[in-house]
């Protein structure tokens, strides 16, 4: 097998959770074309998907170049890459002005993201969080704390992650041939996969997971 096939059946696995990125954006209102911002994007299975279902503009933000690149190819190949462009950045440090999206997408951070990414957005404007599942009372007070109106919430449980994701993922490494002759970024992909799995049987606790549907509607509270 090679990188590229490998990388395209890891992404086909990762689209059996694209019904949680579909829950989450019927929680917004109706939108004419909005500009998203897709925080940790990674290679874009969710990012492709928002630009269907948005018909707006995307924005994917990661440091994985090779993720990005993936998320380049898919896009022409699916015909949104006059609605998808990439950036490779910092998830900390966001190249952008304030008040240039309607809406974003994270993979990671909590109250620092609703901190700091907030001012990416315009008056009104929305954000989506998908998190570690954690101390959901805490983190629904930091939503009101922060500045945003929640529009709802829910949570993807250990059993969903594993079923859907993990599972699957390690069928298709037990099945990937990585001799020693294979080329480099086949080995470095299963690597990564392998971590993956590693990280999940470890502490299968830590792959629950809670998206968080907001609206921005003042500055921080404190």
């Amino acid at each position: 097998m090679t990188a590229s096939r490998f990388v395209k059946e890891k992404e086909s696995i990762r689209k059996r959770l694209l019904e949680y990125t579909r829950l989450a954006f019927g929680m917004l209102p109706e939108m004419g074309g909005p500009r998203i911002l897709d925080i940790g994007c990674g290679s874009g299975a969710p990012t492709l998907e928002l630009a269907r279902l948005s018909k707006g503009e995307i924005v994917g933000l990661d440091i994985d170049r090779e993720g990005l690149r993936e998320l380049v190819r898919q896009a022409e190949e699916d015909g949104l890459s006059d609605r998808v462009r990439t950036v490779m950045g910092s998830l900390s440090q966001v190249p952008f002005p304030p008040e240039s999206f309607e809406g974003s997408i994270s993979a990671l951070g909590f109250e620092r993201g609703l901190l700091e990414w907030g001012r990416l957005l315009k008056p009104g404007g929305f954000l989506a969080v998908h998190d570690e599942q954690g101390d959901i009372p805490r983190k629904l007070k930091q939503i009101s704390a922060c500045g945003y109106e929640l529009l709802g919430w829910f949570a993807i449980g250990q059993d969903i992650w594993g079923k859907e994701y993990f599972s699957p993922l390690e069928e298709l490494i037990e099945k990937t041939a990585t001799p020693p002759d294979a080329e480099s970024k086949l080995l470095q992909a299963v690597r990564a996969a392998r971590r993956e799995i590693e990280w999940f049987k470890k502490d299968p606790g830590r792959s629950s997971s809670a998206f968080f549907v907001m609206r921005k509607t003042s500055p921080p509270s404190r």
